[in-house]
């Protein structure tokens, strides 16, 4: 197994160069040859830095634990998350995904903090002060919760996504629309998102006159089918569909069932995924605005160097609504 000893040989370096090169240290000024001396010998030798001695030196790790989302995750905060893992990754932090897929409540908070991670990003609602203050007594410098409120000890990304329904529903009436369903889907874990949204186009039509409809409704084709089989007795000329997925199997019911898009129903989704520019009519659908992973890293970056300063509240959730053909 090659060293750091070996590394400095090949380069030519003290075992101290190379810890700095290495460790990304800032403390001490090298040039930028002598850099890449140090990495290209530790990438001939296949040298890897010992992750838990490191740690001991620091006197934390750089592991920033990110527990699995109790919920389906759709393409949208899968790119989400994606770029937060790399823009971390050019910190130098290690991003680990915690498998559990649970609640993350306080008894949650215990297993992530056996991990001893630096920072802990945690989606969803659930982890309360108690648990907030296990991961700190960890180890842990900063928690981060993304969801709809604050959560006392920790910094926050407010995403109430009841503005995604409030901007479809004025979408819609604006539209002249005043008969509205609003699908609530049945997958469990969901329940989080799709409230809030419903919310949402209630409080956009309240006051108006309009009527809004929940429709419950499982992302299956016949369930799909037996809705839109009824859809004329429900009386409803337009629908959000709580995201473009649901909107894409809603539609292709409707249309099967001889419901005229948009003409007797306009539909709208939300995410606004390119399958939706493929679908005839082309969907009208609400983008969310969501934080970049390099504006989240740099956060969780300056909550590790000062672990002391007040928790940070940002909302960080906005919506437009993109206007095509289905509405």
């Amino acid at each position: 197994m090659p060293t750091s000893a070996d590394v400095a040989r090949l380069a030519g370096v003290s075992r101290a160069t190379v810890s700095y090169v290495l460790n990304n240290a800032d403390a001490v000024r090298i040039s930028e040859p002598t850099r890449r001396r140090v990495r290209e010998a530790a990438r001939d030798l296949g040298y890897v830095p010992h992750a838990a001695a490191r740690s001991l030196r620091a006197g934390h790790s750089r592991m920033v634990l990110m527990p699995a989302p109790a919920f389906p995750v759709g393409p949208v905060y899968s790119q989400f998350i994606n770029d937060l893992q790399v823009a971390l990754g050019r910190l130098d932090y290690t991003v680990v995904q915690y498998g559990t897929v649970g609640v993350h409540d306080d008894e949650a908070a215990r297993a992530w903090a056996e991990l001893r991670p630096v920072a802990v990003l945690v989606p969803g609602s659930g982890l309360g002060p108690r648990g907030v203050a296990v991961l700190k007594r960890s180890g842990a410098r900063a928690v981060v919760t993304l969801g709809p409120e604050t959560v006392e000890g920790a910094h926050a990304l407010l995403m109430d996504h009841d503005v995604v329904g409030h901007s479809a529903g004025r979408h819609l009436f604006d539209r002249g629309r005043r008969r509205i369903g609003v699908v609530v889907p049945r997958e469990p874990g969901l329940e989080a998102f799709s409230a809030p949204r419903l919310a949402g186009v209630r409080a956009a039509l309240r006051g108006t006159g309009a009527t809004v409809t929940e429709l419950p409704l499982a992302h299956d084709e016949g369930a799909a089918a037996r809705l839109a089989a009824r859809w004329r007795d429900l009386g409803l000329d337009a629908v959000f569909t709580y995201n473009d997925e649901y909107a894409m199997l809603l539609m292709r019911a409707l249309q099967d069932a001889g419901v005229r898009v948009p003409e007797e129903t306009a539909v709208v989704g939300a995410d606004n995924l390119m399958l939706g520019r493929l679908l005839r009519p082309r969907l009208t659908t609400v983008h969310l605005d969501l934080p970049s992973g390099t504006e989240l890293a740099a956060l969780v970056d300056r909550a590790v160097r000062d672990p002391a300063a007040a928790p940070e509240a940002y909302e960080v959730l906005g919506a437009s609504v993109i206007r095509r053909e289905s509405g």
